[in-house]
């Protein structure tokens, strides 16, 4: 019984830290991409895309959302995968590179779509090794 109560709070605790590691690199990654979106604003490059202009607070909003989406396929893969790092670092790399399909095929110009990719890339540099750290080998 004491070994169960351990693994517990041993789990908890993992589960803790994956969920305050993933917090503030979501809020990072979020921070980093609006800053990345206004100073490619700055520099010239329209954040136009079908016509419409994408705000500089709505790259931030839609980090936060989809990396809040990987904090819970972290959390799934600690629970029930057997190397959850692997699995994790595998899933997240899949995913970033398929969220650039939508970018290069969008109705934009060229220095907008790669101004989008880049703000994918950021975020996924930030918030991808600081999530894994926290999963089990």
């Amino acid at each position: 019984m004491t070994a169960t109560a351990n693994t517990t709070r041993a789990t908890t605790s993992t589960v803790g830290a994956l969920i305050r590691a993933g917090a503030v690199a979501t809020v990072a990654a979020s921070a980093a991409t609006m800053a990345v979106a206004a100073v490619g604003q700055l520099a010239g490059v329209s954040l136009d895309v079908g016509g419409a202009p994408i705000p500089v607070l709505g790259f931030g909003v839609l980090t936060a959302a989809f990396s809040l989406i990987g904090l819970i396929i972290a959390a799934l893969l600690a629970r029930f995968a057997r190397r959850p790092r692997r699995a994790f670092v595998r899933t997240t790399v899949v995913l970033t590179v398929l969220s650039l399909v939508p970018d290069l095929i969008a109705d934009a110009s060229t220095a907008t779509k790669a101004l989008l990719m880049l703000t994918h890339l950021v975020a996924a540099a930030i918030v991808i090794p600081a999530v894994a750290r926290r999963l089990a080998a």
